[in-house]
């Protein structure tokens, strides 16, 4: 499957909403995500692409925030159509090479304790919980992990960028 990545635009909006829908139980509004990429200057959005039936479609996005010389990952999801061709990786690892190249060395996270395959996406790249921040997740009060990567490597990261032969 042949995957673009690039910066997430206007018009990819709805399918990105869909996607969050789709994937949380606290999806973000698509006035949110227009935020995001019209307005919010530490804002950095990208989306995931993939050709199917001759239309290019959105199977995943990613939102991080480039506060000083961290990254924050706001949000991160992949379409459930999709999931299992190590698309969130590879949108993580663009994400994060970019953030690096404006200036980040280090990024964090907060996943729900219950989602081990985040934190098993996260843990590829070397992050690790720095903490617990209690009864973070208003729909049903759900602790969060906070994740620390301490060393954005950009060698690392391109490894990461690479497709996975299936």
């Amino acid at each position: 499957m042949e995957v673009t990545i690039r910066p997430m635009a206007v018009e990819d909006i709805p399918q990105v909403h869909e996607i969050d829908v789709r994937s949380f139980p606290l999806p973000w509004s698509e006035r949110s995500y227009l935020f995001e990429v019209r307005e919010n200057q530490s804002s950095r959005c990208w989306v995931a692409e993939v050709e199917e039936d001759g239309r290019r479609l959105v199977a995943g996005m990613l939102v991080l925030w480039l506060l000083v010389d961290e990254a924050h990952i706001g949000t991160i999801a992949v379409h459930p159509d999709y999931r299992q061709h190590r698309i969130g990786q590879r949108l993580l690892a663009a994400g994060l090479l970019d953030a690096h190249s404006s200036g980040a060395q280090k990024s964090f996270l907060e996943v729900r304790r219950s989602n081990a395959a985040a934190q098993a996406l996260y843990r590829r790249f070397g992050y690790e919980i720095a903490g617990v921040r209690p009864r973070y997740y208003r729909d049903n009060g759900e602790d969060a992990f906070l994740m620390n990567l301490d060393n954005l490597d950009p060698a690392r990261l391109r490894q990461l960028l690479v497709p996975v032969r299936e």
